[in-house]
């Protein structure tokens, strides 16, 4: 198990390295310039040669990415452009609000895509199979912006349950998913952002425990004499593994790919400022919030491979 998590610790290093080297060349190679929206219109030449020269964008680019590189193996992403403020206490606030509110998201898409995947598998065929795999479709198609948007005119405007956007009267800093006052304020982005990935692993599961039904070894179990849930318990252990990748898969892409539910809402996390950071241009925000989410995809989906050699022994010795 070490070795296997030694090996795949190893492999992951020339990843993230790769990880820096697309971050850094995708902001650079974007069009427009950060230091003019700094200056105002009168400003002379002279005045943008010395800004540029203060935050360091006159060198060349392979200097530039190993003084920005050198930084980041440090902790420090630079101090942002617009807000004067170190872009590691912006992200890190941001990623908080987005990993959690991701967290609960897949968590739910997990839990309810785990009913509905193993019933559709034990009734192939019927009614029942047909429903869950619609309602499976459904949410594979349906765009998380217009279901946020769809959420707040029903739950906000039209019946007054929740509210509409934002963390609370207390702000992100003061925000508990403990306390039902602040709580409310998740509920409708956590919804729209579970039901794609809901989607997704239903229709996984449902593959998943069927294949494992139709294999040799459950008629073996059935001839034996085992009870129906003790044989549909061994086909979903059978099939976690492959539920576990794609749980790992729908994780990265929700904290990846939440910008644009977290602007219907209102909500402050790393999409929402990854947003405003391109509306300003300003570069070591984008720089940073990016390398974190892409950091982040590659150590979950690190984290799932060992968590799949544990359910899985056979992916060890292959």
């Amino acid at each position: 198990m070490w070795i296997y998590a030694l090996r795949r610790l190893i492999l992951t290093i020339p990843i993230l390295l790769g990880v820096t080297i697309i971050c850094f060349l995708l902001v650079q190679i974007a069009p427009g310039d950060p230091i003019q929206s700094l200056l105002p219109p009168d400003a002379s030449e002279a005045d943008a040669a010395a800004l540029r020269a203060y935050y360091g964008l006159d060198k060349p680019l392979v200097i530039q990415y190993a003084v920005w590189l050198g930084k980041v193996l440090t902790g420090d992403l630079g101090m942002s452009i617009q807000v004067d403020a170190p872009v590691a206490e912006e992200v890190g606030r941001a990623f908080a609000n987005t990993i959690t509110l991701a967290l609960l998201a897949v968590a739910l898409a997990f839990i309810v895509s785990m009913i509905l995947g193993v019933i559709a598998a034990y009734k192939s065929g019927t009614w029942i199979d047909k429903l869950f795999t619609s309602v499976a479709v459904f949410g594979i198609s349906v765009p998380t912006f217009w279901l946020g948007v769809v959420l707040v005119i029903i739950f906000a405007v039209e019946l007054n349950w929740l509210p509409a956007a934002g963390m609370g009267s207390s702000g992100s800093e003061h925000f508990s998913y403990l306390r039902w006052e602040d709580f409310k304020f998740a509920i409708m982005p956590m919804i729209a952002l579970a039901l794609p990935p809901l989607g997704i692993m239903t229709r996984t599961t449902r593959s998943s425990v069927e294949e494992v039904l139709n294999q040799d070894f459950v008629q073996t179990l059935r001839a034996k004499g085992l009870g129906e849930a003790a044989v549909l318990r061994h086909a979903v252990k059978n099939a976690m593994p492959q539920i576990i990748a794609m749980l790992g898969l729908q994780l990265g892409y929700l904290i990846g790919g939440s910008v644009l539910v977290e602007m219907v809402f209102n909500w402050p996390g790393t999409g929402y400022l990854l947003n405003k950071a391109i509306l300003s241009r300003d570069l070591p925000v984008l720089q940073g919030t990016i390398l974190v989410l892409a950091t982040s995809f590659v150590m979950i989906n690190l984290l799932i491979d060992l968590a799949q050699s544990i359910i899985d022994p056979r992916i060890k010795r292959s």
